[in-house]
Parts: structure tokens; C-alpha cells; sequence
């Protein structure tokens, strides 16, 4: 049996589209057998991104049948809608995730952001910020854009405002893209396909207009599925990310995924500090002295305590 070497493109369920390395010939994959998720507990074995042995079943249809899934660099989970002890494999082998945003219309919180950025970190995959629709910004929201891109550039998180309708920082978008597999999030609405479309229209992804009724996008992706925008550049455009990551976090490890209170961890007095209301918290005190700003440890008590901002 000759086995080839491929990357899944896209998966819908039981079926995956594979790429063969060799020719880029698309493939329709299905799983032999039942697959252990490599020591995962998760719904679904196999991520987009993922590298995989196949052997070809059909040729003349393009049927493959997968017997490997290839070791991962990294991956990407959300918590399974359908089962809450299970995580669900978003993506594999990403070099950097990257979250598009917009303060208005539809707005992303400062919650979701922080979120995003808290789950990446427990990835160990590098963050990214991309603030669209600078358009729809008055003066005080740009000031105030001003200050959270501060905020975040000085914690190690690369930000960078772009107006997709307008061609207003495409370069440096599809530049910050190049050779790279780029996970793409954010709540509909916030202009993710039009960004890409605007800088690779050959892919024509579909979109969808804001709802006004609602001020919020009707989702259009439902599978997360990878687009190449050129030789060795990756997107993966991610269905809803309302569940991102968390999904294996205790309570008590969530302040090491936050930069900013990293760092101050040994010097609070109780090594099982919650940074909460103990005595002689180091992370506290650090809000109080503006070492830490107050939206970001707000972020942090909603997600110790379960009631995660996911608006």
C-alpha cells in the first residue's frame, strides 16, 4: 500500500478535502476505522491543517481513504456545543491567529477580545488584532481605538487598523499574511470575508451584510475550511468563536495566560492566589497602581468566574 502525504483543506463531518502534496490535487477523504484524537478529548479527530497519510480509493472520483493524522505543532479548540466535556478541533499547525474587530456596528467587547487573546496564549500561538471599518469611527472612537491598540501593542500583541471597503491598509494586512497559516476570527459582521476578498478576490468568499435590526452579522461559515492566497500563505476562515478556547483551563490557571499579570504572579503572598480579594495580591495591587488596566482584570474575573463575555 503506497500512502500519500496530504493537508486537509476542509472538513464537513465524515468527509475531508485533502490536498496532496505532491501536485496539489484535491482529494476526497474519509477515515478508516475509528481514530484515537491523539490523546485529545475532543468531537472530531481531525482539524483543518491537519497533515495526514491517505491512499487513494478511487481515482477516477477522487476518493481517498485517510490511515494517519501527522504529529501537530499546535492546535486550536472551542468547547463542543453538543458536548459540553468535549472540545472541538478548530484548526492545526497555525503559526499565528488573528482576531478582526470592529467598535462598531457590529461592536466587539473588550471581553471577547480578551478572551481571544487568553486563549491563544494557552495555545502558545502568537495574537494578532486587526481593527476594520475605520470608516464608521467618530473622533472619540478613534482616540479611544488609539488607546486600546497602546494597551495591547504594549502587552506583545501586534495591532494594526485597516477600512476593508476603502483598500485602507490591505498591503500591510496581506503582508502580515505572507508565508504564513493565519487563523482568521470574529463575529460575523466584523468584515472578515470582505478583507480577504479585497485582497485575494480569486477566492470570492461569501459574505454577509450587518443585520441593523440586530447589529450583528448572520453567520456564513460553518465549517472552518483553509484557503490558499498564494504559495506557502494559508488562511482558515473559523466558524463562530463564541466558545474559543478554555475549554481545558482551570479557574486557577487563567493569570498566566493574561502578560501583564504573569509577571507579578511570585510576588503575591499566597502561592494559590485567585487574585480575587486575598491579602497582599500582587495582581491587585498592580490595578490599583495602573500597572494593569482595570478592563483587562475585569476580563479576568468574568472568566474565573465562569461568566465569560462572549458578546
Amino acid at each position: 500500500m503506497s500512502l500519500i502525504r496530504g493537508l486537509v483543506l476542509r472538513s464537513t463531518g465524515s468527509w475531508y478535502e485533502v490536498r496532496d502534496t505532491r501536485d496539489a490535487h484535491i482529494w476526497q477523504c474519509r477515515l478508516k476505522g475509528k481514530f484515537k484524537a491523539l490523546g485529545l478529548k475532543v468531537t472530531n479527530p481531525i482539524a483543518v491543517g491537519d497533515y495526514v497519510n491517505f491512499e487513494i480509493e478511487d481515482d477516477v472520483q477522487n476518493f481517498g481513504i485517510i490511515h494517519e493524522i501527522l504529529p501537530r505543532e499546535n492546535y486550536v479548540v472551542r468547547q463542543s456545543v453538543h458536548k459540553a466535556s468535549h472540545a472541538h478541533l478548530i484548526a492545526a499547525n497555525v503559526d499565528q491567529a488573528i482576531l478582526i474587530a470592529t467598535l462598531v456596528f457590529p461592536r466587539t467587547s473588550l471581553g471577547f477580545i480578551d478572551r481571544f487573546l487568553v486563549a491563544i496564549e494557552s495555545f502558545r500561538i502568537p495574537g494578532i488584532l486587526i481593527f476594520n471599518k475605520q470608516d464608521l469611527l467618530n473622533d472619540d472612537m478613534k482616540d479611544f481605538q488609539s488607546e486600546l491598540m497602546e494597551l495591547y501593542e504594549g502587552l506583545g500583541y501586534q495591532c494594526m487598523a485597516v477600512t476593508a471597503v476603502l483598500d485602507e491598509g490591505l498591503e500591510d494586512f496581506a503582508e502580515l499574511l505572507r508565508g504564513k497559516v493565519s487563523l482568521l476570527s470574529g463575529h460575523s459582521g466584523v468584515g472578515k470575508s470582505t478583507l480577504v476578498n479585497a485582497i485575494a478576490p480569486n477566492l470570492d468568499i461569501k459574505t454577509q451584510e450587518v443585520s441593523t435590526f440586530a447589529n450583528k452579522g448572520v453567520h456564513t461559515t460553518t465549517f472552518a475550511e483553509m484557503f490558499e492566497l498564494e504559495p506557502d500563505t494559508y488562511i482558515i476562515d473559523s466558524p463562530g468563536i463564541k466558545e474559543l478556547g478554555l475549554a481545558d483551563t482551570k479557574p486557577e490557571e487563567i493569570s498566566h495566560y493574561f502578560p501583564e499579570m504573569r509577571e507579578l504572579l511570585n510576588h503575591c503572598r499566597f502561592n494559590n492566589c485567585q487574585h480575587i480579594n486575598e491579602p497582599g495580591c500582587a495582581v491587585k495591587s498592580g490595578v490599583e497602581e495602573g500597572q494593569i488596566a482595570l478592563s483587562r482584570y475585569e476580563s479576568y474575573l468574568s472568566m474565573v468566574g465562569g461568566q465569560d463575555n462572549r458578546r
